[in-house]
């Protein structure tokens, strides 16, 4: 898989218990961005909430991140990240996203610079891309008045490609959820 993207797939939530749905949607996402012959999926991550964010019969964060561990066990390319669990406040979405990206691009390797110090800039490598994943229940939430800040969701659908013109699965629900053309950049999630 040559001259594709690299792409990390981040999917944040309550993970109240993590459900074999919302492992299967890492699966079809994956399968569809390879099937567009642009990206290689080199890697999932799952980023249980905070306990800050009072969502009813919410386990504690420890328990959640556990239980996603668990269900990982087998996986050899998704892993749970307690990072924004462990944060001493619920953080927006976008946040979460901004964390992961940075922690990406640090994890990458580092060129050296004419003096043999190392540059900060990357290697001349492809850079991966950090994309959303979620399901049609979360877009959805998109439309309602005032519980996303515009910008957050104009930075999710540019800098990290969320795409809302495929099928989703989710929960057992299949649906196609309406296109905007000025969200539609990238075949992707």
């Amino acid at each position: 898989m040559r001259g594709r993207i690299p792409v990390v797939l981040l999917a944040c939530g309550s993970f109240n218990p993590i459900t074999n749905m919302h492992l299967r949607l890492f699966e079809v996402a994956r399968d569809h961005l390879h099937q567009t012959g642009l990206y290689q999926v080199i890697g999932g991550i799952i980023s249980p909430v905070n306990d800050n964010y009072r969502k009813k019969d919410l386990v504690a964060a420890q328990h959640r991140v556990s239980m996603v561990r668990l269900a990982l066990q087998t996986s050899n390319w998704i892993r749970v990240d307690p990072w924004e669990s462990e944060q001493t406040q619920w953080i927006e979405t976008v946040k979460v996203l901004r964390h992961h990206h940075s922690e990406l691009l640090r994890s990458l390797p580092q060129t050296e610079g004419p003096d043999r110090s190392r540059s900060m800039a990357p290697a001349p490598a492809a850079v991966p891309e950090l994309k959303l994943l979620c399901g049609a229940d979360v877009l959805k939430t998109f439309q309602t008045p005032n519980l996303w800040k515009d910008e957050h969701i104009q930075e999710i659908v540019e800098k990290f490609g969320l795409e809302f013109g495929i099928s989703i699965v989710m929960a057992g629900q299949a649906g196609r959820v309406p296109t905007s053309p000025t969200h539609n950049k990238n075949p992707g999630f």
